[in-house]
C-alpha cells in the first residue's frame, strides 16, 4: 500500500517516514503544486496532508485533488494544529485528521485503520464493477464513470476521448475454434488494451460481448489516435491465429471520438460507434475518426 505524504517541514517528513516505512511505500512531496503534480501519474493508496504550507495549502490541494477522477475516492487525513480547521477537512472530503504535535501510535493505527478500510472498499468495487471474464470494467462502471467525465469536461470546458473497439469476425472466430478459445482472446484482447493504457486516470471497460470502450480524460483527438495506434499494434502482435480473416489472425476495429470534435447535441459515444462501423465497412484491422 502506498501512502503521499503532502507536508513542507523536513523534521515532520522524517518522522512520518520513520513511523510508516517499515510497513507502508511512501512517497513524500513538499507542497500543494508538487503532489497535483504526482497525482497526475500516480494513485496513492491514502494521502496525510498537511494543511498549513507555503503555496497552495492543504484545503485547497485536497479539493484539487479530489476533482480528479482517480483520487476522488483515495482517503485523506489532514495533519493539524488547529482546532478551527476541523469543519474545513470534513468539508473538502478529509476522512479523519491528526492533531500536532501526533504521537507514533497514532498515526501509525490511523493510518493503517483507513488502508483496511479502502482494501475492503476496494474488493466490494471489484464485485460491483469488474467484468468476471476478462477482469476489467464492466458496463456498470463505464455508464456511471462515462457521464460523470462527460459532465466534468463540459463544466471545465476540457477535453476527453473515447474509443470504441471492437474485434473483429469474432462470431466466426468462436465458430471455428470455440467458445473457450473464444474466451481466452477475450481476456487476452481486454488485458493488452488495458495494459496499452499508461496513465492512472484513462480506462478500459468491456462495453458487451467483444466490444470495449475505451476512456481518456483531458485528452485530444490526437493523443487519442496515438494510443488507439498502440492498441491495434499490440493486439496485432499477440498473433492469435483467425482464419476467417483475411490477415490470418485476430484484429479489431476502432472508431474514435472527442467531445471537443463532435458535433452540437450529438453523443459522443454514438460518433465513435459510427466511426467504429466505417472502419469495418472500410476493411477492418483500423480507426477512423
Amino acid at each position: 500500500m502506498n501512502v503521499l505524504i503532502i507536508e513542507d517541514q523536513l523534521l515532520n517528513i522524517h518522522l512520518l517516514e520513520a513511523i510508516l516505512s517499515t510497513h507502508f511505500m511512501t512517497q513524500v512531496a513538499m507542497s500543494g503544486e508538487e503532489a497535483i503534480e504526482c497525482c497526475q501519474n500516480t494513485t496513492p493508496d491514502l494521502i496525510l496532508l498537511d494543511i498549513q504550507m507555503g503555496g497552495i495549502d492543504g484545503i485547497e490541494t485536497c479539493k484539487h485533488l479530489k476533482s480528479l477522477p482517480h483520487i476522488k475516492d483515495t482517503p485523506v487525513i489532514f495533519i493539524t494544529s488547529f482546532f478551527e480547521h476541523e469543519d474545513f477537512c470534513w468539508e473538502v472530503g478529509g476522512v479523519d485528521f491528526i492533531r500536532k504535535p501526533f504521537t507514533n501510535k497514532t498515526v501509525f493505527n490511523r493510518v493503517k485503520a483507513h488502508l483496511t478500510l479502502k482494501m475492503q472498499r476496494d474488493r466490494l468495487l471489484e464485485l460491483v464493477f469488474l467484468d468476471s471474464l476478462t477482469e476489467i470494467y464492466n458496463r456498470r462502471y463505464f455508464d456511471i464513470h462515462y457521464e460523470k467525465i462527460d459532465l466534468n469536461a463540459k463544466r471545465d470546458k476540457s477535453d476527453y476521448a473515447l474509443i470504441v473497439i471492437d474485434i473483429d469476425l469474432f462470431k466466426q472466430f468462436n465458430d471455428i475454434y470455440g467458445h473457450l478459445e473464444g474466451d481466452s482472446a477475450l481476456k487476452i484482447v481486454a488485458q493488452t488494451i488495458k495494459d496499452t493504457l499508461k496513465r492512472p486516470q484513462d480506462f478500459v471497460a468491456r462495453y458487451g460481448g467483444e466490444e470495449f470502450a475505451v476512456v481518456l480524460p483531458y485528452t485530444d483527438l490526437k493523443g487519442a489516435i496515438l494510443v488507439t495506434e498502440n492498441i491495434i499494434k499490440n493486439i496485432a502482435a499477440l498473433n492469435i491465429v483467425n482464419s476467417a480473416s483475411s490477415f490470418k489472425h485476430l484484429s479489431v476495429s476502432a472508431g474514435i471520438a472527442t467531445l471537443k470534435s463532435s458535433e452540437d447535441h450529438v453523443d459522443t459515444f454514438q460518433i465513435a460507434d459510427d466511426k467504429l462501423y466505417m472502419s469495418k465497412q472500410s476493411g477492418r484491422n483500423k480507426f477512423s475518426y
